[in-house]
């Protein structure tokens, strides 16, 4: 608590917003102040990092009499998603922080006013509502709420959620990993050796090829609103695939036997779509257009199995969500001594997000309409780099991340990004300098490493990214020169017929070389790595809703481990409880 002392200072002055256009952000004294309090490099908090934030404040009275002053911060009025509720008693040594969700940012605003000096006007569509929180002589209805150990509490009528710190869910791999990483010298090469050693191919999958008996088999007509169909070698058109550990049900009537490359309707999930493939069935022309951007694939990862899954945009939008431990905001091991400051507490200047709450699960309001989620990217260990230009700049290149426009991690220059918009529009690049100018209208963004495949707005066409065939430069998890194949999962942006796909490709056993290979013979505009190494990094399920009944599908039959049970029904990670690691999720459209 005595480090909420030094943001209650900075938070306690007169109300201010900000306009939507750069220009009027500049001309804002108060805003500006924040701005230069997010550039200056010296130790902050993270409500220093956010140059948009929207500060009141207001004297207040308590139920027994004692007199104090509240603070509200809007840390992003676009957005208008997160709020910071700081009470301040006079005489106590504590501050009171609250960490509170709007459940409808589109529709709902709050305020602090003098003539009601006992909670939160919130204002509605229908109206303006009264939330008493600090004055009810029987205890607030926060005091309450914080108590209940639910990641989210509705309060006021559930207009808003409080989020509570939980402890969020840990595999015993990720126990081990993290215990030998923070606590045991030289644990990082222990768990190298280990991964080198006893998990390399640990989750291979392969598939004999059929020939189909109808020669016909491949003129199917392409599924309604499907994506684009990948660039496959002709030679296999008519050939099937038979993915043992597929897990999602498709609409097929040729059994577990799919045709190369070809997109299959998920059961029951309009919008959804399946492909399965192995990187050695992608068109000639792909292959040789690649040339020497790629390394040349072995045996083995050119026959691995790779399974596509693709979500159609116009009836989809994306989330994310920032896990209860990861990733985390202070220095990377990986970064070089001469780019680190040791004066600061991490690159950003922040060594912790508190006051802030990472719940590790999706919000209530959300819930009902999630149809799919996956694991983010790299935890902070790994989000930086050591060797390349990369390294030098900007303190090492640590990975940033913004959850609902509040900026948890800087976005860095030259990295691959997801970003998510204001107004819902989904966008894979790689992040430049001139986009922070963007910054106050980005809901959610999520760096992880470098372009897998890049696009090239000069020219229009996309490319393999530069350092793809460059292990220690491109920071694919491994030694300056060592090629490591494991699993590995990614995301690429298709464009198609004027509809965007977010296709999420998960590689048994692969080096980024397979993955470029992939992602571009399936037509993706840009697309990067996101996890590795073990089912629980690259975890994907999808939600099938008939009615009242609910039933959970997972890209691959063994992540069903990952998730809980009780009294026979099944409580899936990210929507049924807390996990420690940042992930994304699908959720329908309201109009879909």
């Amino acid at each position: 608590m005595m480090g909420l002392a030094l943001f209650c200072g900075v938070a306690m002055m007169v109300s201010h917003g900000f306009g939507q256009e750069s220009a009027s952000l500049q001309k804002d004294p108060v805003l500006k102040g924040q701005a230069d309090e997010y550039n200056d490099r010296i130790p902050k908090t993270v409500i220093e990092l956010q140059q948009f934030r929207k500060n009141s404040f207001l004297p207040i009275t308590g139920a027994s009499g004692q007199l104090g002053t509240v603070t509200l911060i809007n840390l992003n009025p676009l957005i208008n998603t997160w709020f910071l509720l700081l009470i301040q008693w006079n005489g106590a040594g504590l501050l009171e922080s609250y960490h509170l969700q709007n459940s409808d940012p589109s529709t709902q605003t709050l305020s602090l006013d003098p003539k009601y000096p006992h909670g939160i006007l919130i204002s509605t569509k229908e109206g303006v509502h009264a939330c008493e929180l600090w004055s009810v002589p029987s205890g607030s209805e926060l005091g309450g709420a914080s108590g209940t150990g639910k990641p989210y509490t509705p309060i006021c009528g559930g207009k808003l959620f409080l989020r509570n710190r939980t402890q969020g869910h840990k595999t015993t791999l990720e126990q081990v990993t993290d215990l030998l990483r923070n606590h045991v010298w030289q644990g990082e090469k222990i768990t190298t050796f280990v991964r080198e050693t006893f998990y390399t191919d640990a989750y291979l999958n392969t598939s004999e090829m059929l020939e189909a008996k109808n020669p016909s088999a491949e003129t199917r007509p392409r599924p309604s609103g499907a994506p684009a169909r990948p660039m496959m070698s002709p030679r296999y058109s008519n050939h099937f695939l038979v993915p043992e550990e597929l897990g999602i049900d498709l609409e097929t009537d040729t059994g577990n036997r799919l045709l190369v490359g070809r997109w299959y309707n998920v059961k029951d999930l309009p919008g959804v779509f399946v492909s399965v493939t192995q990187p050695n069935l992608v068109a000639e022309e792909v292959v040789e257009s690649q040339g020497k951007q790629v390394n040349p694939l072995d045996e083995i990862e050119s026959k691995a199995l790779v399974y596509m899954v693709a979500f159609d945009l116009d009836h989809f939008d994306l989330g994310f969500e920032m896990g209860t431990d990861h990733p985390k905001v202070g220095w990377s091991d990986r970064v070089q001594d001469q780019v680190r400051d040791d004066t600061l507490p991490g690159p950003d200047g922040i060594g912790t997000l508190d006051p802030l709450v990472m719940t590790g699960m999706i919000n209530p309001a959300d819930a009902q309409r999630t149809a799919a989620t996956f694991v983010g990217g790299f935890k902070r260990f790994h989000g930086a780099f050591r060797w390349s230009d990369l390294a030098l700049k900007n303190q090492g290149s640590h990975y940033g991340f913004v959850e609902n426009g509040v900026i948890l991690s800087k976005l860095q220059p030259g990295l691959s990004t997801v970003v998510v918009f204001n107004d819902g529009t989904i966008d894979l690049k790689t992040w430049k300098k001139a986009d922070d100018a963007d910054l106050h209208r980005i809901r959610h963004a999520r760096q992880n490493g470098v372009p897998i495949i890049e696009y090239d707005g000069a020219t229009g066409t996309s490319r393999v990214g530069a350092f793809v065939p460059r292990w220690g430069q491109g920071n694919w998890s491994g030694s300056a020169e060592k090629r490591f194949r494991t699993v590995r999962a990614g995301m690429g942006l298709q464009i198609f017929q004027n509809r965007r796909f977010l296709i999420y490709g998960y590689f048994s056993a692969a080096t980024p070389s397979a993955m470029a290979r992939v992602f571009q013979a399936y037509q993706c505009r840009h697309a990067l790595l996101l996890d590795i190494n073990a089912l629980e990094h690259t975890y994907l399920a999808v939600y099938i809703r008939k009615g009242s009944e609910f039933s959970v599908e997972h890209l691959i039959k063994g992540m069903d481990v990952l998730d809980k049970t009780k009294g026979g029904k099944v409580i899936p990670r990210f929507l049924g409880f807390p996990d420690n690691r940042d992930f994304f999720y699908l959720f329908r459209k309201v109009d879909s």
